[in-house]
């Protein structure tokens, strides 16, 4: 039997508990999740089920319970990791989108865009990547259609708008993996089918995208969906067959 490759990315028995007051909160209970390179999962649950936090979980942003499960990047333990080691992870590795766009206010669109470039401690010593940088994230903004907002702040822009700035900032340094919560979460429909439109087309050139919602219909424009209940994490049968891509 051929050996299956080992995963991009992979939760593997992953608790979390918060405390709210005196009253511990078990979040997730042993979740299982293996994302392929080059895949588009989608986690599908309600409203307080875990999906935010298995999405932090992986992506760095929060560690596990201790003794709480494993969290790996191409075979490398990240839960366990601190440091230099954990930033350049989230910085270089991962990209994040989020329901609520993060975009720093006093910033204008470039500038969130070149943030992640501007976070190593590189950036200070080389100022020809400045340069690099801002011709990077020009060029990604003006791919999606925002090269006539590179100096508007974000209040001056629309929801579908700040998403997509929200979109070029975590992909500024060409990251393996994006994290998305809730992409379309605060947009309508039609502004958010064209931010889906957006992932799909980076999906398609071999990004590799963990999405997290409560819609099924955003759900189903990943490769498959995932259902996140009671703190673990269960397939969902396939609805329909998906179009292969054309290297597949």
């Amino acid at each position: 039997m051929a050996k299956q490759p080992t995963p991009i990315l992979s939760a593997r028995g992953v608790r979390k508990t918060y405390v709210f007051g005196a009253i511990p909160v078990e979040v997730l209970r042993g979740a299982d999740l293996d994302v392929s390179q080059g895949e588009w999962v989608a986690v599908l649950g309600s409203s307080g089920s875990g999906k935010s936090t298995l999405l932090h979980l992986m992506g760095g942003l929060d560690k596990p319970d201790r003794d709480g499960g494993t969290i790996r990047f191409q075979g490398t333990e990240v839960a366990t990791t601190h440091g230099a080691r954990l930033d350049l992870y989230r910085n270089r590795e991962i990209g994040f989108v989020f329901q609520f766009y993060h975009l720093l206010p006093e910033l204008n669109v470039l500038e969130n865009a070149m943030l992640p470039a501007m976070v190593g401690h590189w950036f200070a010593q080389f100022s020809g990547r400045a340069v690099a940088a801002r011709a990077s994230a020009s060029a990604l903004l003006e791919s999606f259609g925002l090269g006539h907002r590179l100096h508007h702040r974000p209040a001056q822009l629309s929801g579908g708008e700040r998403q997509r700035v929200a979109i070029a900032r975590a992909l500024a340094n060409s990251p393996r993996v994006l994290l998305a919560d809730e992409p379309t979460g605060n947009l309508d429909v039609k502004t958010g089918e064209g931010i889906l439109d957006l992932l799909s087309e980076r999906h398609a050139r071999g990004l590799t995208v963990v999405m997290v919602t409560h819609d099924p219909a955003v759900a189903a424009r990943a490769d498959r969906i995932v259902k996140l209940t009671d703190g673990r994490v269960e397939d969902e049968p396939p609805t329909a067959s998906k179009p292969l891509k054309d290297n597949e």
